[in-house]
């Protein structure tokens, strides 16, 4: 069954139409889900340019020889395996940085939305 069970017709002119379709296709979002993010007072952000999933995948493999490393290293004894731990985890931190800095939707300033 369907969660939302309230429709409506909007009626926009061209130039309205023009501007929602420009914001829908910069996000690659559903028209509909761009609309209720607008309507819960959020602006989705625009979908990241293409390297930004290259540059992820890279520093994913960074980190995954990192976490290799240091196992390797705390079997042998010759790497100091907190401070390399610490490193994999600012490394983590970097990346799920990036991530929300280019993908998360921000919260709109203006108070004239509906709290959800």
């Amino acid at each position: 069954m369907r969660k939302r069970r309230v429709s409506f017709v909007l009626r926009l002119n061209d130039s309205e139409h023009s501007h929602l379709m420009k914001g829908v296709q910069s996000t690659g979002l559903p028209r509909e889900t761009f609309i209720r993010s607008l309507i819960l007072g959020y602006m989705p952000k625009p979908l990241p340019p293409p390297d930004y999933y290259a540059m992820m995948r890279e520093l994913h493999a960074i980190g995954n020889n990192l976490n290799q490393l240091a196992a390797k290293a705390n079997a042998t004894g010759h790497l100091d395996s907190i401070v390399f731990q610490r490193e994999a985890d600012l490394l983590r931190e970097s990346v799920q940085r990036i991530q929300q800095a280019v993908t998360a939707p921000e919260k709109q300033k203006s108070s004239n939305t509906p709290s959800p």
